[in-house]
């Protein structure tokens, strides 16, 4: 995967991202082509972070730099150094260890007492004038709850009211995993160095690394020949993947698509995904559902075609589908059980979600033509653990839920994960607290099955639909807020970015 760059809501991002546990290896290598120590690496860590504090805080002069006892600390001291020679008010905490200084780490700390910088204790009274916090302290080397002093350095500067920059990852927040196992930085700005990692896109990263800054170190080139195991989508791919239509295109050419499911009540949910598979490009969608929802659903949306869901209802419309999806309000009574036995007998590409994921979990099976979109909590029972397990480590649960069911999966959540069976993985850069409302899953469900019926992969037609969708939301919320959106809000923007053509 390229380390080409976004440049989106003024980042400069690239979109490869790196496991956590290859970053150190990385570093090295990386160093080894530039023919460069890991030294100059840090100085040069130390000098972006520098650059990016004063220019994005260009009045504040009194800054507090917190160490710690690692390479991360060892950033924090380049930078309390270069904050002194520019004329600010530097007050620089260190904690402290029995262990040594890593050698770069060591080399910055006598840098700075060269330069006549003082190091005080963290457990030191902070000054009155603080306009400006740097969170050196624990960097990508946390995998458990901070302990002291780091938990009461970090607890202070959250209370602060000055703002924070992190260095690399807002401490307390795992690199590795986006899980925040005790008290974290809620940082301001986080300046993610050499490469991206996973706990800066997805779990708790969104609530805890503020706006994500990016610095090379000048290894972009380097990065460049290297194959990333990981990607980062944002919407500025949905042009790579959504091309504009031949002119001669007809609505057979596009998908027809099978949604079934809206048991009793649940009409709502069937609906969404109908329409939000049209809104999407399907070329035609024929629903299945309870007799009681057909003519709600045609009174919504008379471009839908809408059948009851009997036996020979689903055999002639597996019959005439090219994808199927199955799922929303399909209910886990007998009525939903069957219909979803006829289905798992097709070879066609599929989507299940909702109901079916939990019809799923009580009998598992594993197939290569499917894709399943589970949050968190429907993640959990069909890995028999709990949410928060898979909340810890949001990576390692669609590791294996791609083992265990096959195909590709779907993670739903902030930072939401695509994987699929082959080892690909990626995140969807996009979305927003807004979709934290019934019905959008239903409407994800029906964008990702069109893009299967217009020709996609599986693991291609769930990423663009996964940012499409947030994009979607984002642009709602952009006009109206994160409060109070509802799915069926992003009909009405959602055709500008399966349309992108459209926006350049």
């Amino acid at each position: 995967m390229s380390n080409q760059e976004s440049k989106a809501n003024g980042r400069s991002l690239p979109y490869s991202v790196w496991p956590a546990q290859a970053l150190r290896q990385l570093e090295r290598d990386g160093a080894d082509a530039l023919g460069i120590t890991l030294y100059e690496l840090m100085q040069r860590a130390g000098q972006a972070a520098f650059g990016l504090a004063r220019a994005q805080w260009p009045q504040a002069s009194n800054w507090l730099i917190l160490c710690g006892h690692g390479n991360n600390g060892g950033d924090g001291y380049v930078v309390a150094r270069l904050a002194q020679a520019a004329g600010c008010a530097v007050t620089l905490l260190a904690c402290e260890s029995d262990k040594p200084l890593p050698d770069e780490a060591q080399r910055a700390r006598e840098a700075w007492l060269e330069a006549g910088g003082d190091i005080h204790a963290a457990d030191a009274a902070w000054p009155e004038e603080v306009d400006l916090i740097i969170d050196a302290l624990l960097g990508t080397g946390i995998n458990r709850a901070p302990a002291e002093p780091y938990l009461s350095l970090i607890k202070q500067a959250n209370a602060h009211a000055a703002p924070v920059l992190a260095i690399d990852m807002p401490s307390g927040l795992s690199a590795a995993t986006g899980c925040a196992p005790g008290e974290a930085i809620n940082a301001t700005q986080t300046l993610s160095v050499i490469a991206l990692k996973p706990g800066q896109i997805t779990g708790k990263a969104r609530d805890l690394i503020g706006e994500l800054r990016y610095a090379d170190l000048g290894l972009g080139a380097f990065l460049a020949g290297e194959n990333a195991p990981m990607a980062r989508f944002d919407t500025s791919f949905l042009s790579h993947w959504l091309k504009p239509r031949k002119p001669t295109s007809h609505k057979g050419n596009h998908g027809r698509l099978l949604v079934v499911g809206g048991d009793t009540g649940t009409a709502g949910a069937i609906r969404m995904t109908a329409e939000a598979a049209l809104r999407s490009g399907s070329g035609l969608v024929r629903v299945l559902t309870h007799r009681d929802n057909i003519a709600p659903i045609l009174t919504a949306r008379p471009e839908i075609m809408v059948d009851e869901l009997t036996d020979e209802a689903l055999q002639s419309g597996l019959e005439w589908a090219d994808v199927i999806a199955i799922g929303p309000g399909l209910g886990q009574r007998e009525w939903g059980q069957n219909a979803l036995k006829a289905v798992e007998a097709s070879e066609k590409p599929m989507l299940w979600d909702a109901d079916a994921l939990n019809l799923l979990a009580i009998n598992a099976q594993k197939r290569q033509n499917r894709i399943i979109t589970p949050h968190p909590g429907e993640a959990a029972r069909l890995l028999g653990i709990k949410t928060s397990e898979v909340e810890s480590d949001r990576l390692l649960a669609a590791q294996k839920l791609t083992m265990r069911y096959g195909g590709v999966v779907v993670l739903k959540g902030a930072g939401t994960i695509i994987a699929s069976e082959q080892g690909e993985m990626a995140f969807a850069d996009v979305g927003n607290a807004g979709m934290a409302s019934g019905g959008m899953g239903d409407v994800l469900s029906g964008i990702i099955a069109s893009m299967m019926g217009q020709q996609f992969a599986l693991f291609d037609a769930a990423c663009a639909g996964c940012v499409a969708h947030g994009a979607a939301a984002d642009a709602v919320a952009a006009r109206r807020g994160t409060r109070g959106m509802l799915a069926t809000d992003l009909f009405e923007l959602l055709w500008q970015f399966v349309n992108p053509e459209m926006t350049q």
